[in-house]
Formats: structure tokens, sequence, C-alpha cells
């Protein structure tokens, strides 16, 4: 493994009156341990954190969700809060990829928040849970490709943003599930139809209709996650195989305008026949031929070196 090298972090508290600046090194065990180097708050209250690494790490954008008290879950603030990231990273042509991990041990996100569930009237449950699923499917939209870390308990609403991601990678003590039918009701974003397309319609079927939970090694087999790797002492080894996802040299390389027109052709294809795929692949293929990124890669060939794309 690579001696340790540092990189700088630039943060966005994405909460009221918190502002500050986070620097980020990378160790030999091979992902980010965050160091607060100047900070206009306690930072306890916040819920939801957007950083950008820099430097050779350029590119790469970490949410991490922080509520404890509430196990991380869906609470109204927190969903406007991550619409709010969506909405960042959406417009930002610098961000190649993003990570959604949690900075809560043990928890990556228990679902809605039941506490403040049971406070709503039924007038307002349908709306809340549309708000939710519109979320989810603003994170499955997101031009770039999304990453999801597993080192805890992903269970309801909080599986179903995990499905929404590119790619899952968890950990093989974390726990995963749709548990809706044990509250009588059925999962409400999104997770009826993105489980499906994970695992085939009879495991799904046999997950949603029992509410069982799946730990890391067993979602792994049946190809509900990317990959599951041993925990660790440090909690996060999710998070870590996901930095070195990146930095392995494995998406950041890549040009940033293929990546993205990749993601929206199999987005797109996998709701349709075989023949509308191929007219999508058509479209999207188009969008990268007048490209300088293209130019680029065919230069770089020639010249046997690595090409440098800029997302041009």
């Amino acid at each position: 493994m690579a001696a340790p090298m540092q990189a700088s972090l630039k943060s966005h508290r994405l909460c009221t009156a918190t502002v500050g600046i986070l620097r980020a090194q990378f160790l030999s065990a091979g992902y980010c341990r965050w160091q607060h180097k100047k900070q206009y708050s306690s930072g306890k209250d916040d819920e939801l954190r957007l950083s950008y690494l820099d430097g050779e790490h350029s590119g790469i954008a970490v949410c991490a969700f922080n509520r404890p008290e509430a196990r991380n879950s869906f609470s109204r603030k927190m969903i406007s809060m991550i619409e709010e990231v969506i909405q960042t990273i959406r417009f930002d042509t610098n961000v190649r990829t993003l990570i959604i991990k949690s900075d809560v041990p043990g928890i990556f996100c228990a679902g809605a928040d039941l506490k403040e569930r049971a406070t709503m009237s039924p007038k307002e449950v349908g709306p809340f849970v549309s708000k939710l699923r519109q979320m989810v499917g603003d994170i499955c939209n997101l031009p770039v490709p999304v990453i999801a870390a597993l080192d805890g308990v992903a269970v309801g609403g909080g599986m179903e943003l995990a499905l929404a991601c590119d790619m899952r990678i968890a950990s093989t003590s974390a726990k995963m599930g749709l548990v809706e039918t044990k509250l009588a009701i059925i999962p409400g974003g999104g997770g009826t139809q993105r489980l499906v397309r994970a695992a085939g319609p009879a495991i799904a079927k046999e997950l949603m209709f029992t509410g069982r939970v799946l730990d890391g090694k067993q979602a792994a087999m049946l190809g509900i996650v990317n990959h599951a790797v041993e925990q660790d002492e440090s909690g996060e080894a999710a998070y870590k195989r996901a930095l070195e996802l990146e930095l392995g040299k494995e998406i950041l390389p890549q040009g940033p305008i293929a990546v993205r027109m990749a993601k929206l052709a199999i987005n797109k294809g996998a709701e349709v026949d075989l023949a509308s795929g191929l007219a999508f692949e058509e479209a999207y293929y188009a969008q990268t031929i007048p490209t300088k990124d293209r130019l680029e890669g065919l230069k770089a060939f020639k010249e046997k070196r690595p090409p440098v794309y800029k997302g041009e």
C-alpha cells in the first residue's frame, strides 16, 4: 500500500449557521479520516454533510448522514437537505462521483422517522411518502455515478435510497432489508420496483413478503450489493472500499461525459425492450462524438500516454 498522502477537503455544512473547512488525510489503509481544520460551530447538529475531496482526489464528493439520535431516519427536514445536496451535485460539473455514507457508527439509515410519522394525519402521510419517493428517484437520476457505502443498518427507506444508487458496497456485518410489511405497509420509496430489478421478482417477493433482513454477505450473494467486505475496527470498511474503488483509478480517470452517457443509456435501456434500448445507446453515443475528450482519448492512445480528460 502506498505511503500516507495528504488531501485537502472543502466542506459545505447543510444546516443553519454552519460553515466549515475540513481537511482529509488519506491513510495507508486506503480511506479518508476527516479532521476539522477550521470550524464555526460545534458540528453536533450537522445532520447532513456534503464534502469535496481536492488534489489528486478531485472529483469525489461525499455525502454523510449524521443524525445519531434518530438513527439517520428521514424527517421532513432531512429529506429537504438531501434534495439540496442532489441539486448541488446535479449542477456541479466538477463532481465525477458521489459517495453516500453515514457518520453514525453501525447505522446507515433506518428509513422514515416513525416518531415524526406518528404525528402526521392520514392526509399528511401521502405527500410525505411522495416527497421521499421523489428524493430517492432524484438520486437515481443524478448524472454522475453514485455509490452507497453500507457500514451499518439500512432498512426501509434507507435501503430504498441504497437501491437507487448505481453501486452498493456493504460490510459483512451490515444489515439491510425492506421491512415495511412488518408495519402493515409496503415500501413507498421505490423499493418494490428497484429490488425486483436488482434481485429478480421471486427473490424480491420473498424478501418483502417476509420483511427479512440480510447481512452484507447474503446481499452480495443475491446480487443486491456489488461487494461485501469484512468490517474492521474503524467501522468504515465499506466506505474504505468505496474510496479504493475511486482512488484505485477505476472510475475517475475515465471520460466523465462518457461515464454520464453510459449511466443514462443503462438506466433508460433497463426500462424498455432491446430495440428501444439500442436506440437510447445510439442517441447517447452520439453525445460523445463532438467532445474534446473523445479527441484527447484518441490522441493519448496514439502517443501511448494516459489521457487527461476535462469533461469537455
